[in-house]
């Protein structure tokens, strides 16, 4: 040890052989792992205060030789900053959307027996389809208006899926009403395509439009989110591959739509790039068996994977 450094641990020390330091600084020093006796003092007769702590740097303290082991010098040991953090919560009010939502579908999930199919769909003759489309259509298609628009004639087909659960009666509805969940900073809100199977794509699309932009005005009535025989829920501009939805109650059945993801595929006995659709539909088993279920989804595939269908 050097001799100035030598001096200065002797004036911290007192006659008894007890370290001079301030209680907050002894702390300080056991909380940064520090040992107090190496930091030289610079209070009165040479007390270790606060500020030797914290100006204290353990790679600048003199070195003392280490007692041979029979692997050699003891290494150092590591010292760390503590990590101090601080615990806050925030408690936002449930407006009366969210308790409507919550209401809703935890009456939905707990009552109605689900059940989910997932089926991939091949979307190369949509994506192409849709180009050709918005060059003469007179309002932007979108890949969910298509879905939409496939998801009407499917049920049109197959009526089982387009019914709801009485308790007492299953009710079959004639007409079709496809309800298209839309994420609000409220809480999820469902305007509905009335008559969707009647509409061409571009009629469907302006409707899509006029609610969406209803909806994030705060200006959809009830009528505008009423009446829904069956929904399409789609995260796939999220970059969601796919999941499953709860069933929007009266409906029997829920459509969730995942990304168009390009992956390798087998085409004609060689591997391609395709793109690639997940969907899943969640069923009311009260309502739909598995049969009934994946004869719509084979139906909704046919659609989507040759448009032209569509437009007849």
């Amino acid at each position: 040890m050097a001799a100035g450094a030598a001096a200065a641990a002797t004036q911290s020390v007192s006659s008894n052989g007890r370290m001079k330091a301030s209680p907050l600084a002894k702390k300080m020093a056991k909380d940064l792992g520090y040992d107090i006796s190496k930091i030289q003092g610079t209070g009165e007769n040479g007390r270790v205060t606060r500020r030797d702590v914290e100006n204290y740097k353990p790679s600048a303290a003199p070195a003392l030789a280490a007692a041979p082991t029979s692997k050699g010098a003891a290494s150092a040991p590591i010292v760390l900053p503590q990590v101090v953090g601080k615990e806050s919560f925030e408690e936002v009010p449930v407006s009366q959307m969210r308790k409507t939502i919550a209401k809703r579908l935890a009456e939905s999930k707990f009552s109605a027996p689900h059940f989910y199919l997932t089926m991939e769909i091949n979307m190369d003759n949509a994506i192409t389809s849709r180009v050709a489309m918005n060059e003469v259509s007179p309002v932007k298609i979108s890949f969910n208006d298509m879905i939409i628009k496939a998801s009407a004639m499917a049920l049109r087909k197959h009526p089982d899926v387009n019914s709801s659960w009485m308790g007492e009666f299953i009710r079959q509805n004639h007409h079709i009403h496809i309800g298209s969940a839309l994420a609000l900073p409220e809480g999820l809100i469902v305007p509905v395509i009335r008559f969707a199977d009647q509409k061409s794509l571009s009629q469907i699309a302006a409707d899509a439009k006029e609610l969406y932009g209803k909806a994030k005005d705060k200006k959809l009535q009830p009528a505008d989110w009423e009446g829904s025989t069956f929904t399409i829920s789609n995260l796939g501009m999220f970059g969601i591959d796919e999941f499953t939805a709860i069933i929007n109650p009266p409906d029997s059945c829920i459509l969730a739509v995942g990304a168009i993801q390009q992956v390798p595929i087998v085409k004609d006995g060689q591997i391609k790039v395709g793109n690639i659709m997940k969907v899943t539909l969640t069923c009311d088993h009260r309502v739909v068996d598995g049969a009934k279920g994946s004869a719509f989804l084979q139906t909704l595939q046919q659609l989507l994977e040759e448009p032209l269908r569509m437009l007849i």
